[in-house]
């Protein structure tokens, strides 16, 4: 299965569900303003609104037309941007995304809602690294940052489908995983902590393809099973477990998850940037590798941590999330 089916049996879930992570629930939607009958219908090269319907038509034209380019120094609507080849390669990107949203019924709240989050220059985030355990490239031009929780089922979800972007882009892709139990999840923290233990004799992500695979069976018990199998020394694992570096280490990825907002699991944070979940990965990675590629990677810091990487910041070295309003912690 690759990225895009992996990516729309996710959706198929989310759907499903009702939801997007492990969360707490939401108010009500707000009601959807009206785009405006009024407005003509736009068309663009390189964008296809054959399947729109005449109404679906008519909402694309009015928010392609509304909405400012993603570049800050071309002060005009996406529209416009595509009509007159500016020199911003967001635009043609920013249209179709757009599109999808229209495609999927979205109301005009969340469809801004969704274009500022993923185009808008002010949403990238700094995301401190700290040693957290990765794997990929430390200059990799893409950096995936994911809060998870080892028995949320989304997370179990999400975990084939992160690893197979990496192994599709095994020279552009990092992932980065940060540790975060919630509190509705009566063996989150023990599994985190089986987790961190793990990285102390270097097999973090042998013990992570255990802990999803067997999210059903998460006793200390069947810990201690997955870590005999693995090849990590038991009592070092079980020392490991209730030291404290595992807890201040379980802190500081919940206090870093506090200071960037994440509300649940799984929240991806792609090069700064929160990823939605309802998106295709895919395309939302062929987009970050397009930009990347104008630009120079950041050069990992001296000193790092094996398996780490600096804390990201600007462009190229920032660090988004997959998540939409996730689980509760509290």
């Amino acid at each position: 299965m690759g990225i895009r089916s992996a990516s729309v049996v996710l959706a198929a879930l989310l759907v499903s569900s009702g939801g997007s992570t492990c969360s707490k629930q939401e108010g009500d939607p707000k009601v959807q303003k009206d785009p405006g009958d009024k407005a003509p219908d736009v068309t663009l090269e390189g964008v296809d609104t054959s399947a729109l319907t005449p109404r679906e038509k008519r909402e694309w034209s009015s928010y392609v037309s509304e909405l400012l380019a993603p570049c800050q120094n071309v002060p005009v609507s996406v529209a416009q941007c595509v009509k007159e080849k500016r020199a911003c390669d967001k635009c043609l990107p920013a249209a179709k995304y757009v599109l999808k949203g229209v495609r999927d019924g979205q109301t005009r709240e969340q469809i801004e809602k969704s274009f500022k989050n993923r185009f808008d220059p002010a949403r990238i985030r700094n995301v401190a690294l700290d040693g957290s355990p990765s794997k990929g490239p430390d200059n990799a031009g893409i950096t995936i940052i994911e809060f998870a929780d080892f028995e949320c089922p989304y997370c179990g979800v999400m975990a084939p489908i992160l690893e197979k972007a990496r192994e599709a882009r095994p020279a552009d892709v990092r992932v980065v995983y940060k540790f975060m139990p919630l509190a509705g999840h009566p063996h989150g923290e023990i599994s985190a902590r089986a987790g961190i233990a793990a990285i102390q004799q270097g097999k973090f992500w042998e013990m992570h393809k255990k802990l999803f695979e067997n999210q059903q069976h998460l006793e200390q018990s069947d810990l201690d099973i997955y870590a005999r199998e693995i090849g990590l020394d038991l009592a070092k694992f079980h020392a490991d477990m209730q030291s404290k570096d595992t807890t201040e280490r379980l802190q500081k990825d919940r206090k870093l998850a506090d200071s960037l907002e994440v509300k649940g699991t799984p929240t991806l944070f792609i090069n700064g940037r929160e990823f939605d979940t309802h998106q295709d990965l895919g395309e939302w990675l062929s987009q970050e590798l397009g930009a990347a590629g104008s630009r120079a990677a950041a050069p990992a810091a001296s000193g790092a941590p094996s398996g780490s990487a600096p804390a990201a910041s600007g462009a190229a070295s920032s660090l988004p999330v997959a998540s939409s309003d996730a689980g509760a912690r509290k």
